[in-house]
């Protein structure tokens, strides 16, 4: 149920990350890496073991590479710009401190 419970909120963590970066520019992608690196944390923080943070993080990888890649009709859902390259770069910085940050 835990590994389950991870996954999940790497999967709403991606998925949350692509719908707000672009919002408000320097706002929006700030929020997002911001609530990934604590979200990844807490996954790992709630049980205790980094395991459960590495799935989540898996899990946003997953989405945010995913949505780098063009869908059906040829959409992006991360844009090939400054704040699009920012959030793919700094998010996987950001969930990189938060896997190795003791619990």
């Amino acid at each position: 149920m835990r590994y389950l419970f991870s996954l999940l909120l790497g999967l709403a963590l991606g998925a949350s990350s692509v719908f707000i970066y672009s919002f408000y520019p320097p706002i929006g992608l700030i929020l997002s890496i911001t609530a990934t690196c604590i979200g990844v944390w807490a996954a790992g923080r709630m049980w205790g073991k980094r395991i459960y943070r590495f799935i989540a993080a898996a899990a946003w990888g997953f989405v945010i590479l995913r949505a780098g890649f063009p869908g059906v009709n040829e959409e992006y859902l991360i844009q090939g710009d400054s704040i699009g390259i920012s959030l793919i770069n700094f998010g996987f910085i950001a969930v990189v401190i938060a896997i190795l940050t003791p619990l």
